[in-house]
This record gives C-alpha cells, structure tokens and sequence, in this order.
C-alpha cells in the first residue's frame, strides 16, 4: 500500500509527540517521587523529634537509673501526631522493647515484637532512616525515621527512641494517581497537537499534490495548469520555480510546434513544386523546348531545400554550443558588394535602387568571413524580400574607434512597434500570410543575432510603418571568442551588448 507524504509526515510527527509525552512523564514521575519521598521523610523526622523533645520533657520518675515517661500524657501526643500525618508513632525502651504506640497507617505491625538491637542503636545515634520492614515488624514495606529520646542528666542521656512509619503502599498509590492525572492530561494536548499537526501536515502538503496534478496534466500536453503561491517559505519558493519551469514548458511546446509547422510547411512547397515539374517532364506534360526553364525552378527549389538544412543545422548548433568562430581579416565591403551581386536578378527585376555603396572603400575587419557573410545575406534578403517595387536599399558601411557599423535600410511597409521588439525570437515571422515570406521560417534574424553576438557585437531594429526599416549591427575592433549558449543569446539587451554600446 502506497503511502503518502501526508501520512508519513503525520505518523512520525505524531510518533515524535508520544515518545516526548511518554519521556517527560517519566521524568516528572522520576522527580515528583523523588520529591515526595524527601518531604514525607523529613515530614516523619520532624514529626519523630517533636516526639521524642516532649517525651524527653515528660519523665516524670527515676528508679535506679531508669527513666519513665508519663505514658498517659504521652499517648495523646503520639496519638495526635499520628492522626496528623497519617503514619504509626511509638516509643521504645533502649532494649528495643515498645511501650506506647499509636498506628495512624491501619495497624500493619506486630506491635509485640522486639526492635533489633542494631536497628536500635542507629536510632538512639540520631541516624536511622530506611525503606523496610524493620527487620520484621512490619509485614509490607514502610519509610521509617528513628531518633534518640534524650533527657538534660548526667550531660545527656538517651533514654530510648521514638519511630515514625509511614506505609509505602500509601506512595504508590500516590504514584498511580499522579501518573492518571499526567495521563489524562498529555491525551488532552495529544489530542490538540495532533489535530495542529494534521492541519499543518496537510496544509503543508497541498502544495506538493497541486504540483503532482499539474505535472500530471504536463504529461498529457495541457501546460496551461499553474500552482498558486500561498507562502514565501521554501514550499513557496519551489512553487514559484514550478510556475516559471511550467513557463518555459508552455513556451517551448509552442516553439515546437511552430518549428514542426514551419519546417512541413517549408519542405513541402518545395518538395511539391520539384515533384511536379520532373513529373511533367517524365510523363511529356512539359515539352522539350520548355523543360530547361523547368529544370532551373526546380534547380532553384532544391537551392532553397539546402538553405533549409542548412539553417537546420546552424540552429542545432547554436543549441548544442557547437557554433564556433574562425576569425581572419578580410575586407567587410567586399563581402557586402559580392552578396548583392548574387541578388543582382531579384534587385532588377523589384527595379530597387541601391544607395549608400557609391563612394565605398575597402574596410578590414577581424571576424569569421563565412558567418558575417552569413549575416549581410541574411539582412540583405530580408531587405529586398519586403521593398517596394521601385524602392531603394540603403547600405553603410562605417569605421569608429573601436567598432565597425553596418546599416541596411530598406523602403517599404516597415515593421509594428508591436512586432519589433520579437523579430529576433525564434520561428517569429511578421508575415503570418506567408504572401511575402515564403522562404523563411523565422529564424534567419535569430541566427544573425546569435552570429553577431558571438562576435561581442550586437544588433538593433528600427522602423517607421510604411517608410522605412533598418538594420543596424556593430561588431568589435578586437573579436574575443564567446560560447554560443542560446540563454544568453536570444536576449536582445543583454549586459554585455549595453556595456558596448555604451
């Protein structure tokens, strides 16, 4: 049988409660024993000696050296201290033979018998004082306390003993209700605690099953379930980490299917489009004389398939911290003029005008040549990718202190203040219609991002809804290598870009 935290913390709560219950009784029984037996002796002494200070008070004839008490007198005092403390009183000769006694305990005694000698000489040096029977005299355990009857002739003389007994019997049924009432007593706070304890137990776990349910419902694909924080303790603190991880759960399941819809979307237009035409020239759909211009689409759609895997497979990088820079110098305006001399036909054909590049010069830069090409492509086709017909692509290339900048601006519907700010996410495209954007899948701008800032450069948008957008990229003088770790890179303003820029 499956046992819960719940019960687990409760049982053992609980366990911890009897056993500190059960310790501290027998502590305070330990204690309250103790105690008592140390009252009722000194209770019996002082009973004993006031006796045994009367008695000595009471001798009223000597006859040849032996010394009487007056028994009548003597009877009523000892019968009244007894019925006091509840105990037995007598008096003995130093012979051990008893001559007045009053049982105040119920008369458990054999009142005939005889005190031992050694029993008696201890007694009569003021220094007897047991737990017994009195070698007999009692047939049950008693506490009792013997002293000396002394009287003022010849210097002091002892003339016998006076004993105070008290039944044990007596002590444990002391005992007995003292346990009772400590019992009674420690179920009533059990009771308390362990009601205090379930509800904290429960309270306590709450929690801990709100999170089981909502992983359980992770499981089955709903991230939408969130725990509530009611407390700021450990138990709060993992709540809010549970929410922030169920967050990021819900962000990357909608990042994946994004990619799976972006990446079937992407495949199969293409993969169509080549099927088709080498399907019409196998069957003789197409004729000879048109079969070269269909060859070229689909040599230009199997281009675009091999974009994809090759974008594929730049992500994978920069997810796997694999994306690794091989810097050299080379000439960043070269690279500019060559990358729009591959988009020379698209450039014509949009009849766009390119400014910026007339009075251009040759600028070297330190960095990884594949990469930042990489980049102008990307920026570039982007550009162009959204100019208006007739409009114009505007390129600047400039060289400060410690940086290099590079601007491309293009005319055309721009992009939302709303949208701006998302544009380097990942799989994000600002053409939802795809009407424009037909050959991306939304992360051409995070992989140029993630380029640029593994150079300890950074890029910025901007733009200005049917005018104009920019982009604008800075990389640094002295290039230091930097890990491609995606956390740090899908941020747009990170600390190390402002410090930069700055």
């Amino acid at each position: 049988m499956r046992k819960t935290l719940f019960k687990k913390y409760l049982s053992i709560t609980s366990l911890i409660i009897i056993i500190s219950f059960l310790i501290l009784s027998l502590v305070m029984l330990i204690f309250v024993s103790g105690y008592w037996k140390t009252e009722k002796r000194n209770l019996l002494r002082k009973n004993a000696e006031n006796v045994a200070r009367i008695a000595s008070a009471s001798v009223i004839t000597v006859n040849k050296g032996k010394y009487v008490v007056d028994a009548t007198r003597m009877q009523a005092f000892i019968m009244a201290f007894s019925d006091n403390i509840d105990a037995d009183i007598f008096i003995t000769q130093p012979d051990g033979e008893t001559i007045l006694a009053a049982y105040g305990s119920g008369g458990n005694v054999d009142g005939t018998k005889r005190i031992d000698a050694g029993i008696m000489k201890k007694a009569m040096n003021g220094s007897y004082i047991e737990q017994g029977t009195m070698d007999g005299v009692y047939k049950s355990q008693y506490y009792i306390v013997g002293v000396p009857i002394t009287v003022d002739i010849k210097g002091g003389t002892v003339i016998g003993a006076v004993f105070a007994a008290y039944d044990a019997r007596s002590f444990t049924s002391f005992r007995l209700d003292i346990l009772k009432t400590f019992l009674l007593a420690a179920i009533a706070a059990f009771m308390v605690s362990f009601c205090a304890v379930w509800l904290f137990s429960y309270k306590l776990v709450q929690p801990l099953r709100n999170m089981a349910s909502a992983a359980r419902s992770f499981g089955t694909g709903n991230f939408s379930v969130r725990v509530p924080v009611t407390s700021h303790d450990e138990i709060g603190q993992l709540a809010v980490a549970f929410n922030n991880m169920a967050d990021s759960l819900a962000s990357v399941e909608n990042v994946r299917r994004s990619f799976i819809a972006n990446v079937s979307h992407e495949l199969k237009t293409p993969m169509t489009t080549i099927a088709g035409f080498i399907d019409g020239i196998l069957d003789g759909t197409i004729p000879p004389e048109k079969q070269k211009h269909y060859l070229g689409i689909v040599s230009q759609e199997v281009k675009r398939l091999s974009r994809l895997v090759k974008t594929m497979l730049d992500l994978s990088r920069i997810d796997n911290g694999e994306l690794r820079l091989h810097t050299s110098r080379f000439d960043i305006t070269n690279t500019v003029l060559i990358t729009l001399l591959s988009f020379e036909k698209r450039i014509e054909e949009k009849k766009i005008e390119i400014r910026g590049l007339e009075d251009s010069e040759s600028l070297f830069i330190n960095g990884d040549p594949d990469m930042l090409h990489q980049v102008v492509y990307n920026l570039i086709d982007n550009a162009i990718k959204f100019t208006n017909v007739s409009g114009y692509i505007e390129i600047k290339i400039r060289n400060e202190s410690d940086r290099t900048i590079i601007s491309i601006k293009n005319s055309g519907p721009g992009i939302s203040p709303e949208e701006l700010p998302l544009i380097f996410d990942r799989f994000y495209k600002t053409d939802k219609s795809r009407s424009q954007d037909k050959n991306g899948m939304g992360l051409g701008l995070y992989i140029v991002k993630t380029i640029i800032r593994l150079h300890g450069g950074n890029i910025k948008a901007s733009s200005i809804q049917n005018e104009y957008c920019e982009f604008e990229f800075w990389i640094p003088k002295d290039v230091a290598y930097q890990s491609a770790e995606t956390d740090n890179l899908v941020n747009t303003d990170s600390e190390p870009a402002k410090k930069n820029e700055g």
